[in-house]
């Protein structure tokens, strides 16, 4: 998968993640649960952009660790609504739960080959 697909992937993740938050409950909860989602799911794509035109080696490996940091803050929330039913849409929400977990597993495997060249 080149960059490019791999922006477009986590711009995807970040559309059902917005479609997931949409179903929440207006409650305290789901408020909460909603606006955190919404921004740690966005920013993990949003970074990735950054991480693409990184100034330097050092700087990329940053950026990708954020990327990482923000999509195990999405999977911990995704996690939440699961084993609370907050969301009616538990199939959307088990989809979100498996693409969270295999772009963990590649950011993961991405920052530890970026780190071991450098």
């Amino acid at each position: 998968m080149n960059s490019h697909e791999m922006e477009d992937r986590l711009i995807r993740f970040a559309a059902l993640v917005i479609e997931i938050c949409e179903s929440l409950p207006n409650s305290p909860a789901g408020k909460i649960l909603s606006g955190q989602l919404v921004k740690s799911a966005t920013s993990s794509a949003l970074n990735y952009g950054e991480a693409r035109g990184a100034e330097s080696k050092k700087d990329f490996i940053h950026k990708m660790g954020i990327v990482l940091k923000e999509l195990r803050e999405t999977l911990v929330g995704l996690k939440i609504i699961r084993l609370t039913n907050l969301s009616s849409k538990k199939v959307i929400v088990d989809s979100g739960l498996t693409e969270n977990n295999e772009l963990v597993s590649i950011f993961v495997a991405s920052k530890k080959t970026a780190q071991t060249k450098s």
